[in-house]
């Protein structure tokens, strides 16, 4: 299994309830960039920094990316709650983002737009897609030590039938983040590509996603490394289920989907109240063959080890789909009805490994 520089080299060599205040004891300290330098001591030319009380390069993330011109610049952002959407193009390639801290929980990029919030031109509705809280289009992005957020609520706004509201979209080949958090309720972490016709290869290390309909979602070849998954209780229904942890879209030509290993996955709700997946495919892509291998992982008892699959569209049935799982553990992973929990070999699992995700696997 790759370490994090492994990680970076194996994308290097190839094709070529929302607690989001950060404390305010870290956020004014002396030091807000902490070992990564200031602007009077930059640590190297392609380095900015952001500060939300005017100590840095810039006050806000946005203009630090639109500011980050050329490839392989760096933002450090101080610990601070930064309210607003962000767009990393795809002109930035190459850029990293760094909570200075250390600590996800103290640098929160934070907005409250869901896909039912009208647009500001009255021409309709934001859609999935343009809820997203930041929105990276750009390869080789980099992110480590951040909190990406969606606080919009159901409870707020129950006019609202489009409920999506996703914490970061990510699009960009060889996007990486390490440390980072994940936080919203249905569809927080988008895990895409720029277009139906091509793939992008991202690697979590060290994560925390929650949330509770499909809030892992997309076509994304995607790993996630000893990341932790977490199930939130819902006051707005009477019965399971609450919702699904993963719903891959993966393009039928490409093998390689969602791998989940070494994480875990635990829960705020009643048990088996979850399922562990379903498949997405999109009326924009009904050639799509969602594929998802979980293994070597513990699943708690929010996952309904019975039926810990279920259909998302008529004519599309999890059972076609390409699902499987190796040698989990926890009360969700056993197997009392071995049709519903289709297990790989000790053979099929050596080709289900970060290496043929993140090497292997070119950008189509």
């Amino acid at each position: 299994m790759p370490s994090r520089r492994t990680a970076l080299s194996l994308f290097a060599g190839t094709t070529a309830a929302l607690a989001l205040g950060a404390p305010a004891a870290k956020a004014r300290t002396a030091r807000p960039f902490g070992r990564h330098g200031s602007p009077a001591r930059r640590r190297d030319p392609r380095t900015l920094y952001v500060d939300p009380y005017g100590r840095g390069d810039h006050t806000d993330v946005q203009s630090a990316v639109d500011a980050a011109t050329g490839t392989g610049r760096t933002l450090v952002i101080a610990p601070g709650v930064y309210r607003a959407t962000v767009l990393v193009g795809a002109a930035r390639e190459g850029l990293t983002l760094i909570g200075a801290s250390g600590d996800a929980r103290d640098t929160v990029l934070v907005y409250g737009n869901a896909a039912g919030t009208p647009k500001p031109d009255g021409s309709g509705t934001l859609g999935t897609s343009g809820s997203a809280s930041v929105t990276v289009q750009a390869a080789g992005f980099t992110a480590r030590d951040l909190t990406f957020a969606n606080d919009w609520l159901r409870s707020d706004n129950p006019e609202y039938t489009g409920t999506q509201a996703v914490a970061i979209k990510v699009q960009g080949d060889r996007s990486a983040f390490y440390g980072c958090r994940f936080l919203g309720h249905q569809d927080t972490l988008y895990a895409d590509s720029l277009a139906l016709a091509s793939s992008a290869r991202h690697y979590y290390r060290d994560c925390y996603v929650e949330g509770d309909v499909d809030f892992v979602f997309g076509r994304a070849s995607a790993v996630f490394d000893r990341c932790h998954f977490r199930t939130l209780t819902r006051t707005d229904l009477a019965s399971s289920p609450y919702g699904f942890v993963f719903a891959p879209s993966t393009a039928g030509a490409n093998p390689y989907g969602f791998l989940v290993l070494r994480s875990r996955i635990t829960s705020t709700a009643p048990d088996a109240y979850y399922k562990l997946a379903r498949p997405w495919v999109p009326s924009s892509d009904l050639t799509a063959r969602p594929m998802l291998t979980v293994r070597d992982s513990h699943l708690g008892p929010g996952i309904d080890a019975v039926t810990p699959y279920a259909t998302m569209s008529a004519g599309f049935p999890w059972q076609d789909q390409r699902f499987a799982e190796h040698r989990n553990t926890g009360p969700g992973a056993r197997v009392t009805v071995p049709a519903n929990r289709p297990q790989l070999t000790a053979a099929e699992a050596r080709a289900h490994t970060p290496v043929r995700w993140l090497s292997e696997a070119e950008a189509r």
